[in-house]
């Protein structure tokens, strides 16, 4: 298998987001590229780790360091196959960046899967992508995914749902279940 996969995060990307879909996917022998925008190869972003403790939201603490393995300035969508949008505070503001919408909108528009994870569904909604698109995020970005004219799923923290080429998970709980789906979509 040679198809190449593009993940697009930025600082404060979900850590287990990030790092689990990006070494598991090159364990099943795709190769990842991980960007950021106004990053260069060998840079690095910081990364938060979420969890689940009881509160009334998930906490915060300091994740990893993770570097990055290509120029974002360098991305072409027709060398990849699928899109990776992991969460975290990144989606926040990388939504604010009109080339990370162009990347995200090429690839719906060219019909390639798109996971996305979390908050990462904040960046698909501004990119407007998911009218009309049953869609699970991170409960607190619902009101996002109806407003763009999504169908908010409520599903348990360990699952994912699929519609047509996007495959999308509450928290990286999920894995297991968000990365099958999205494989079954690479084919």
């Amino acid at each position: 298998m040679s198809e190449k996969l593009l993940i697009i995060c930025g600082d404060f990307v979900e850590d287990y987001e990030l790092m689990v879909p990006f070494q598991a996917l090159q364990a099943m022998g795709y190769t990842v590229d991980a960007v950021c925008p106004e990053k260069k190869q060998g840079d690095m972003v910081a990364t938060a780790i979420h969890d689940f403790e009881g509160h009334q939201t998930y906490t915060e603490k300091p994740g990893h360091n993770f570097m990055l393995n290509k120029d974002f300035d360098k991305v072409d969508v027709g060398d990849y196959a699928g899109l990776v949008v992991p969460g975290g505070r990144a989606p926040e503001y990388l939504r604010l960046n009109e080339e990370v919408l162009e990347i995200v909108r090429q690839f719906e528009a060219e019909k390639k899967p798109i996971a996305a994870i979390c908050h990462g569904p904040q960046l698909l909604a501004a990119a407007g992508v998911l009218k009309g698109k049953k869609v699970s995020a991170y409960p607190a970005c619902s009101p996002e995914v109806a407003a763009v004219g999504g169908e908010y799923c409520e599903i348990a923290l360990d699952s994912a749902v699929t519609d047509g080429n996007l495959v999308t998970a509450p928290a990286w709980p999920a894995h297991p279940a968000w990365i099958k789906q999205f494989v079954a979509l690479l084919g």
